[in-house]
């Protein structure tokens, strides 16, 4: 196992030195592509010294970078992206550069340098206005936001690569993923970490909304879970196919707030006396979201380790311990 050799991009993000952390510790070759728009130093600041672990710091929108990167590898997870819906709103053009040109760049590099398989960060905000419970890879709307436009364009061109060149490809639908080193400052935080980092200063969390829309949150160990089950699987029929990574569960914005605000009150009982507020409407924000995981259980075999609750409790302690 130590001889294989996986580059992770976006590795010094949220999911992304997840992935690094997991993966080095289980004796893999890894290398951290990133450009740190986005992600940390300080994520990855243990592996550095490990002799398993490199860091390129490049941007993916270069291809010579790329390829540098790609030389030598077996397996490619690409994580690198810039997410959030609002961002892409303010800044369309950058959104698609990064995340369409720059994932183009990564599936010819990876092509180029015969790596074995990619596996590539897609989104559940491709199924857009599509009000279709449970969400089913088979079954799509169309996109509410220039982000989830980039998403769908790197399923389409994955796949196109997949049949073409026959570069081994599978894509996962992350759907809301939150956990350990998620971000919980600037303008597009997460609703989680934001409202996190806000009760712990006892200000208010503000709902986009009634609070009603609802979301299938999943915890950061599924997401290392179901990344380590599509490198490794065996099964030809997994190949060149997205999965839904998500839980199967259901939870409105408000559960969420009432949830977080009880655990945090665990640890400051005066957290339990904030109150929760409410906006207006945020412009691209899909309704609805609630995946069936039954594709990913099927050819994957995957089983979630964390259901919401246990998630979020898990969170929760990270946060308190580190913020």
């Amino acid at each position: 196992m130590a001889m294989k050799r996986i580059l992770i991009t976006g590795g010094a993000g949220f999911i992304g030195s997840n992935l690094c952390d997991y993966f080095t510790h289980k004796g893999y070759e890894v290398t951290c592509l990133d450009n740190f728009a986005t992600g940390f130093r300080h994520n990855i600041e243990p592996l550095l010294s490990l002799p398993n672990f490199k860091l390129i710091e490049g941007d993916i929108r270069e291809v010579e970078t790329c390829r540098k990167a790609c030389e030598g590898q077996d397996y490619v997870l690409h994580q690198a992206a810039l997410g959030s819906v609002p961002r892409s709103l303010d800044d369309p053009a950058t959104t698609n550069a990064v995340n369409v040109d720059g994932f183009l760049n990564m599936l010819v590099a990876t092509r180029d340098a015969g790596v074995k398989r990619f596996v590539y960060a897609a989104s559940s905000s491709t199924y857009g206005d599509s009000e279709k419970l449970p969400k089913v890879e088979e079954v799509i709307g169309k996109p509410l936001s220039p982000y989830a436009v980039t998403k769908y364009v790197n399923e389409l061109y994955a796949d196109v690569f997949s049949k073409v060149f026959g570069l081994e490809c599978i894509g996962l639908r992350y759907f809301n993923v939150f956990g350990r080193r998620q971000n919980p400052n600037g303008a597009y935080a997460a609703v989680i970490p934001k409202f996190v980092i806000q009760l712990m200063n006892h200000d208010s969390p503000v709902i986009n909304g009634e609070g009603d829309y609802s979301r299938d949150f999943t915890y950061i160990d599924n997401v290392v879970q179901m990344n380590e089950r599509a490198m490794l699987t065996e099964n030809p029929e997994a190949i060149n196919q997205v999965f839904n990574t998500a839980v199967g569960d259901q939870t409105t914005i408000s559960e969420t707030a009432e949830l977080l605000r009880n655990l945090l009150s665990t640890y400051d009982p005066e957290i339990a006396s904030v109150p929760i507020k409410h906006g207006p409407v945020r412009a691209g924000d899909v309704p609805h979201s609630k995946a069936s995981i039954a594709k990913a259980e099927r050819l994957l075999g995957y089983s979630p380790s964390h259901h919401f609750e246990e998630g979020l409790q898990e969170a929760v302690q990270w946060y308190w311990e580190n913020l």
